[in-house]
C-alpha cells in the first residue's frame, strides 16, 4: 500500500486510483462506510504519516461522510481564520486532520497533516503555502498574508477509527480601497463651459470601489451635458486588486464659486470620502456697487473713500471714477479717497468700467456740517450793576438742539439786564445735530466795591467773637481796630466772612474795615467790658431779696390808697344825691374841699 505522502488527497478528481476512489467528488457519494485502521512501524513514512487500511462497510445505517459548502472571508494581507467543521469538537477516536486545498487547475493540492497524539502539523504543501499556513488548536486552518490568490476552496479532513468526514470552506479576499483622492484638478472653471474637474481614484481594491461624485454633500447625477461622468476599472496583475477611476466634466454657473466638489468610494468594508476642492469660476463683470467707506454720517473734514465693487470673477483693477463730472482713472485699485471733505463737495459719485462706460453705478454723498459762534468768549470781567450782552449764532445742516449749562449744571440762555455776584460762573453752549457735535464757552467774572452786610458780637465764657461779613469782588481783606485772636475766616461766592476774638477789660468801640481794589466799607459795633458785666450781675444778686420787699410794700400802699379814694368819693356822693333831692344846695367851705384833696393827695403819694 502507497504512503499518504505519495498517495493522492482522498477526494474529487484524483488523478489515479487509490484507496479512497469511489468517494465520489467529495469522497462520501459512493461510500456508505470505511472501516479505518493505522499502522505504525519501522516501515513508517519519514514524515511521520504512516499507513492506514481501509475497509468498506456496506451498512446504510452509517451517516454520509461530506458536510455542505461553507464561507469565510478575511481581509488582504492579514491572517485568515479557516475553521474545521465550524470549530465543533473532533469525533472520537480521531486518528488525524488532514487540510488540502483546491488548485486553480481544479485538482487537490496538499498542505498539511496533524496526527491526533502529536502536538505538531506536518506541512506537505509545496507552493507559497508551504510558508503560510499553520494549524489551530480548535484545527482550524491559518493562512497568513492573505491575498487574492487565496480566494479559493479549502477542505478539513477528519479520519477516525469509525469514519472519514470533510468540510470543504469557500475562502473570500477583501481589500478596502485606500482614500479616494482627486488628480488632475481644474485651475478654473469658465462659466457656461464645459470643462473637466478632475478624475478620481479609488486605488487597490477588492472588489472594485464604487465612486460618486457630490457638489456640497449631495450626488451629481450624470445627465449628458452639465454633468457627464466617465468611470472604469484597472486590475493590477500581480496582486489582482482592482483601482477605480472616475471623470467628471462639468459646465459651471456663477453660484459654483463657493460650491466644494467631492468624490465617495463606496464598498463592502465601507464607505470614505475624498477632500473637497473648491475650483475659481471665471465670469465677466455685469454690475458695479459703488459703495461710500464711512462709519456713520459724513462730517465735514473728514476723509470719504469710495470704493467700486464689480460682481465679475476675476474682478477688473481698474477703474474710473466720476467725481461730480470729473472723470478720475484710477490703476490698480478698485478705492479712491477725498480727503478733508467739505459741505461744497456735496453731490453725486459714479464709477464706471474702464473699457466699457456703460457698465456703472452712482451714489449721492451727504455732508453734515456745523458752524458755531458765541460772543462773549473766554475770560468775561464786569462790574456789579451792569449789563452784559450775550449772543451765540449756529449754521448747520440739519436740525440743531442748543443746551447751555452754568458751572456744569443746566441752565437757560443767558441774559444779564443788572449783573449780580450770583450771575458770576462758566457757561457752556452746546450745539448738536445728528452725531456732530459743537460747543463754546466764556467765563463770566462780576467785581465790585466790598459791602459789610453784617456786624455781630457773641459772648462766650470767658470772651467774646466778633464776626463781619461782606461782600465783595475781588476777595477783600478785613482790618478790626482791636487787636484779637483769629477764629474763623472764608470766603465763597463773594461773600467773605472774618470772625475774632477779643477778651475787652473795658468797654470799646470796635470798627471792622474791608477793602479790595476797587474800594473799602467800615462798621462800628460797642462790646462792653467783661469785667463790669461781671461785678453787675453779682450786685444784683445780693440786693435781690429787698428789692422784692421794696415793690411788694410799695404795690400794697397803692392798693390801699384806691380803696380809700373810693369810700370817701362813694360818701361824698351820697350827700350830694341828699341835696338834689331837697333841691337845697351843698353847703361846704372851700377849706373841707382842700381837706379832701390833701387827703386824697397824701394817699395817692405814700
Amino acid at each position: 500500500m502507497p504512503s499518504s505522502k505519495e498517495s493522492p488527497t482522498p477526494g474529487l478528481r484524483a488523478p489515479q486510483p487509490d484507496p479512497l476512489a469511489g468517494f465520489g467528488e467529495h469522497g462520501s457519494l459512493a461510500l456508505r462506510h470505511w472501516r479505518c485502521s493505522f499502522t505504525r512501524g519501522p516501515g513508517d513514512l519519514a514524515d511521520g504519516t504512516g499507513l492506514f487500511l481501509l475497509s468498506a462497510d456496506t451498512a446504510s445505517t452509517r451517516r454520509p461522510l461530506a458536510q455542505g459548502l461553507g464561507t469565510v472571508s478575511g481581509l488582504y494581507g492579514e491572517t485568515v481564520v479557516v475553521p474545521c467543521n465550524e470549530g465543533a469538537p473532533p469525533p472520537e477516536g480521531l486518528m488525524f486532520i488532514k487540510w488540502k486545498y483546491e488548485r486553480d487547475d481544479g485538482t487537490s493540492g496538499d498542505l498539511l497533516v496533524k496526527q491526533a497524539h502529536k502536538q505538531e502539523a506536518t506541512v506537505q504543501a509545496e507552493s507559497d503555502y508551504a510558508e503560510r499556513v499553520a494549524i489551530a488548536a480548535n484545527s482550524s486552518l491559518l493562512i497568513s498574508g492573505a491575498s487574492l490568490a487565496d480566494r479559493r476552496v479549502f477542505t478539513c479532513m477528519m479520519v477516525s477509527t469509525s469514519n472519514l468526514l470533510e468540510y470543504p470552506v469557500t475562502v473570500e479576499i477583501y481589500k478596502r480601497p485606500s482614500a479616494p483622492e482627486i488628480i488632475d484638478k481644474a485651475k478654473m472653471l469658465d462659466r457656461g463651459k464645459a470643462a473637466v474637474i478632475g478624475t478620481c481614484v479609488g486605488k487597490d481594491a477588492h472588489p472594485a470601489a464604487e465612486l460618486t461624485w457630490t457638489r456640497n454633500g449631495k450626488p451629481l447625477i450624470a445627465d449628458g451635458k452639465a454633468v457627464v461622468i466617465s468611470s472604469s476599472v484597472k486590475m493590477e496583475p500581480a496582486t489582482r486588486l482592482s483601482t477605480t477611476f472616475s471623470t467628471l466634466q462639468y459646465t459651471a454657473t456663477k453660484q459654483d464659486a463657493d460650491a466644494a466638489f467631492a468624490c465617495s468610494a463606496a464598498h463592502p468594508l465601507g464607505a470614505q470620502v475624498s477632500a473637497p476642492e473648491m475650483f475659481p469660476i471665471h465670469y465677466p463683470t455685469e454690475n458695479l456697487s459703488l459703495q461710500v467707506l464711512s462709519m456713520g454720517p459724513i462730517v465735514e473734514g473728514e476723509n470719504v473713500t469710495l470704493k467700486c465693487q464689480a460682481d465679475g470673477n476675476p474682478p477688473p483693477v481698474s477703474f474710473n471714477f466720476h467725481l461730480k463730472g470729473v472723470q478720475v482713472p484710477v490703476v490698480g485699485s478698485n478705492t479712491y479717497t477725498l480727503a478733508a471733505i467739505t459741505r461744497d463737495a456735496a453731490g453725486e459719485y459714479k464709477c464706471s468700467l474702464v473699457d466699457n462706460a456703460s457698465i456703472e453705478d452712482a451714489h449721492a454723498i451727504e455732508v453734515n456740517y456745523l458752524d458755531l459762534s458765541l460772543s462773549p468768549t473766554g475770560k468775561v470781567l464786569k462790574k456789579i450793576g451792569d449789563k452784559l450782552n450775550v449772543t451765540m449764532e449756529k449754521n448747520t445742516s440739519g436740525h440743531a438742539k442748543v443746551s447751555w449749562t452754568k458751572d456744569g449744571k443746566a441752565a437757560k440762555a443767558p441774559a444779564f439786564e443788572r449783573l449780580t455776584y450770583a450771575d458770576a460762573g462758566v457757561y457752556v453752549c452746546e450745539v448738536a445735530t445728528g452725531t456732530l457735535k459743537r460747543s463754546l464757552n466764556f467765563q463770566l467774572v462780576v467785581e465790585g466795591v466790598p459791602e459789610i452786610t453784617s456786624l455781630t458780637k457773641q459772648r462766650a465764657d470767658s470772651h467774646k467773637v466778633l464776626t463781619c461779613e461782606a461782600l465783595g469782588v475781588p476777595e477783600p481783606s478785613f482790618q478790626w481796630s482791636v487787636n484779637g485772636t483769629e477764629v474763623e475766616s472764608s470766603y465763597a461766592n463773594a461773600k467773605a466772612t472774618h470772625r475774632i476774638r477779643v477778651e475787652p477789660a473795658a468797654n470799646l468801640t470796635v470798627t471792622c474795615s474791608v477793602s479790595n481794589k476797587l474800594g473799602e466799607d467800615a462798621r462800628t459795633i460797642t462790646v462792653s467790658s467783661l469785667i463790669k458785666e461781671k461785678t453787675q450781675e453779682k450786685g444784683v444778686g445780693d440786693e435781690g431779696d429787698d428789692q422784692s420787699k421794696l415793690i411788694v410794700g410799695v404795690v400794697v400802699g397803692l392798693l390801699v390808697a384806691a380803696a380809700l379814694v373810693g369810700i370817701i368819693y362813694w360818701i361824698y356822693m351820697k350827700k350830694r344825691q341828699g341835696t338834689w333831692n331837697t333841691n337845697e344846695k351843698e353847703v361846704g367851705t372851700s377849706e373841707e374841699s382842700k381837706k379832701l384833696e390833701e387827703t386824697t393827695n397824701n394817699h395817692s403819694n405814700p
